[in-house]
């Protein structure tokens, strides 16, 4: 398949309430579409989620760099092809979110072409089991908010932001667990906010918490440091940050990595498969990462989903959607649309209405 045509479309979504990430406070999300087209008519799609914080990018270099550097060289491959599309920037440095969105996109054209859904294509299950993110706030707040969502939704696993303080941690825990009960799963991501030598004592402390999975607690980088974490630690650790590519999981894993995030939002669905099948050779787990997606997107990801719950339930934080399609959770997971044009699923009046010129 050869491309035929490209759009790309910025819109921002608002929030139900303020989020407060690691390095950001926001009230709303700015994303951006890729829609492509083959020649003999066959449609792609992939949302970015655009933060400058994350990747460094804003709408206007992200437009230009797609204009000027990745769709010449997309227009020279076979898009059916993944390793065609590989190849074609084998040579271009950066533009990590421009590369995922074309490879995503590519993904979910292969999947349209065929007649089915990526996950059918795939081999995989339409279900899949979420946990919910908790992000930082006072205790008492996020204690509410577990309770919440775990009664509406049947959520039984729960990914708490911690690094606001070993004991406002603490508390934040025993209050969540005190309002959900013994049967929801606690996992916590600090975001690195404890020193690499106070690392191990954090994750001892979640453990007696009740904690059975702790992400990027500490700075991380694979090496005998990390090796020695992770086998001194009760629990798994979840390497995030320090691991979007399959190089970097190689490395991980070679130093006793028993847990990785898998993004397809930052890097593509080639690479977070690559980096599955990886950990599955090393008897390591995986989870599709929080990317902080409107639901267009959620739907992308969830394609691929690992052996801990996906972390895709940042959705239902915006209250407004350009994809029209119901994902209503029951029972702590979804079930993924059978539509194999997920081109069609896109809400054109709401993402007109949301959309804006870089």
């Amino acid at each position: 398949m050869k491309l035929g045509r490209y759009s790309l479309t910025f819109y921002r979504l608002p929030y139900r309430k303020e989020v407060r990430w690691s390095n950001a406070v926001e009230r709303e999300g700015t994303y951006a579409l890729l829609e492509l087209e083959s020649a003999d008519g066959a449609r792609g799609i992939a949302e970015g989620t655009v933060k400058d914080s994350w990747q460094g990018v804003s709408p206007r270099s992200l437009a230009a760099a797609m204009e000027d550097l990745v769709i010449p060289r997309l227009q020279k491959a076979d898009l059916a092809d993944p390793a065609s599309v590989s190849s074609a920037f084998a040579k271009l440095p950066e533009n990590r979110l421009a590369r995922a969105l074309v490879d995503n996109a590519c993904w979910t054209m292969r999947a349209a072409a065929a007649g089915q859904p990526l996950w059918r294509l795939w081999g995989r299950s339409p279900r899949v089991d979420l946990s919910w993110t908790v992000t930082r706030d006072a205790p008492a707040a996020m204690a509410a908010e577990s309770a919440e969502v775990c009664s509406r939704h049947g959520i039984r696993a729960l990914k708490v932001k911690g690094g606001q303080g070993v004991e406002v941690d603490r508390l934040a825990l025993r209050e969540i667990r005190a309002a959900v009960g013994a049967g929801v799963e606690l996992f916590v991501d600090a975001n690195g906010a404890v020193a690499r030598d106070e690392a191990l004592a954090y994750v001892r402390m979640l453990a007696a918490e009740g904690v059975t999975l702790a992400e990027d607690p500490s700075p991380l980088a694979p090496d005998g440091a990390f090796e020695a974490l992770q086998r001194d630690s009760p629990l798994p650790i979840l390497v995030d940050s320090s691991c979007s590519s399959l190089a970097d999981a190689q490395l991980y894993l070679e130093r006793g990595a028993k847990a990785l995030s898998t993004k397809p939002g930052r890097v593509g669905l080639t690479e977070t498969r690559a980096i599955e099948a990886l950990a599955a050779s090393h008897g390591a787990r995986t989870t599709v990462g929080i990317y902080a997606e409107s639901l267009l997107g959620t739907l992308v990801s969830l394609q691929q989903a690992g052996a801990i719950p996906a972390e895709q339930t940042f959705f239902l934080t915006l209250t407004e959607q350009v994809a029209a399609v119901d994902l209503s959770i029951r029972e702590g997971a979804v079930t993924l649309p059978e539509a194999a044009d997920m081109a069609a699923l896109l809400d054109r009046k709401a993402l007109k209405r949301f959309a804006f010129s870089p």
